[in-house]
């Protein structure tokens, strides 16, 4: 969760750094702020614990909830995230069957 997030925060709108001096025009992952602009004040750029959040979210639920992966990349990560984190999963529920048997 935590790698994906990293991935997702350095790569979404060419990087921090690309975003700390201007707005993307057209970001690769588009939260709920960006596409409605009253929930947003001018300028809102996104920020490591949004990231976080949806690392989190593909981990768990195995989708991204709140955001649409618009670039090609997002797409690809988060749909690798979501397999991983089932196969984790499966892994752990596996183990837990074996050790009660």
């Amino acid at each position: 969760m935590l790698a994906f997030s990293l991935l997702y925060f350095e790569l979404d709108g060419g990087g921090a750094a690309a975003r700390a001096h201007r707005l993307p025009r057209t970001p690769a992952l588009a939260s709920p702020r960006q596409l409605n602009p009253e929930l947003a004040s001018a300028g809102w750029r996104a920020r490591y614990i949004d990231h976080l959040y949806l690392g989190l979210t593909i981990a768990t639920v195995f989708s991204p909830t709140g955001v649409t992966p618009l670039a090609p990349w997002a797409k690809i990560a988060m749909g690798l995230q979501s397999l991983v984190s089932l196969l984790i999963l499966g892994l752990v529920v596996a183990r837990a069957v074996t050790a009660l048997a």
